[in-house]
């Protein structure tokens, strides 16, 4: 049975999320499953399907006027809306976090964090979606953008991959504690296979990657608004080329290819930062 298309808020409490299965977010719905184990903060979802550009309807740019997902929409205070996923990230540990779980009190480790949610909001982000485009989905197979971004991508992997170094997470003293820019990072490079990057070259990440996703919140987080087609775990599945996936396998094999035809090309060589 088919959800109505959605058409206006629906809830009158708690936190509405307004979203759809990408990386910006699950970052959000990775955190309020977060807060949900943590403090029994509820919230409801709507799946906004960017193929059918909702997000771009009157009533959503209302809340969102970039006309994208992911937006939030707190009932709990005045309907305050929040649209863009670093802002949503800081709105939401201001308001919900009180024992700084997914945060931090020490103002030198909570600009650390804001730095990191930056360069994923600035950088790895903008990158790596230009790499999911232009390694996978383009018509047209260009190799220049092609290199280029699979390569910043790469790079920006590089930069993370030394943060972690002697770390199991990428703010606070010692190995670190898990928080918002654990959350906004991963749920890109939870994606990395679709950008044609090779998570094993990056072993801190790699490793940090795996930690993350035993959460059961993540877990749950991941699965919002529905069970997810592209992550690094379903790729594992898949790239075996079994039953079903043999022709995804090959497929796949092509895809690598060009990109190391593009690298060469262009004189590509990885160098991080």
């Amino acid at each position: 049975m088919s959800t109505p298309r959605p058409s206006g808020l629906i809830a009158t409490s708690g936190i509405e999320l307004l979203t759809f299965g990408t990386p910006n977010g699950h970052k959000i719905s990775i955190l309020l499953e977060e807060l949900k184990a943590a403090y029994g903060k509820p919230y409801v979802c709507q799946s906004i399907n960017i193929a059918e550009n909702i997000q771009k309807e009157p009533w959503f740019t209302a809340l969102s006027p970039n006309g994208r997902i992911p937006a939030i929409v707190d009932h709990d205070r005045g309907d305050f809306s929040v649209f863009e996923g670093a802002a949503i990230l800081a709105y939401l540990v201001r308001h919900y976090d009180p024992e700084h779980r997914f945060s931090f009190e020490d103002p030198d480790d909570a600009s650390r964090v804001e730095q990191w949610v930056a360069w994923q909001h600035g950088g790895l982000g903008p990158m790596q979606g230009q790499a999911n485009h232009f390694y996978r989905l383009a018509k047209e197979r260009i190799p220049y953008p092609t290199q280029r971004y699979v390569g910043e991508s790469e790079r920006l992997y590089g930069i993370l991959d030394t943060q972690l170094t002697n770390r199991d997470f990428i703010v606070g003293p010692g190995r670190g504690k898990y928080s918002i820019a654990d959350i906004a990072c991963f749920s890109w490079m939870n994606w990395a296979y679709f950008a044609g990057v090779d998570l094993s070259r990056f072993k801190n990440v790699e490793a940090w990657t795996k930690r993350i996703e035993e959460r059961p919140a993540v877990k749950k987080g991941v699965n919002v608004p529905g069970a997810p087609r592209v992550t690094n775990e379903k790729y594992a599945v898949m790239v075996k080329g079994e039953g079903e996936f043999a022709e995804f396998a090959e497929g796949e094999k092509k895809l690598k290819d060009l990109a190391e035809k593009a690298k060469e090309q262009y004189g590509y060589k990885y160098a991080s930062p």
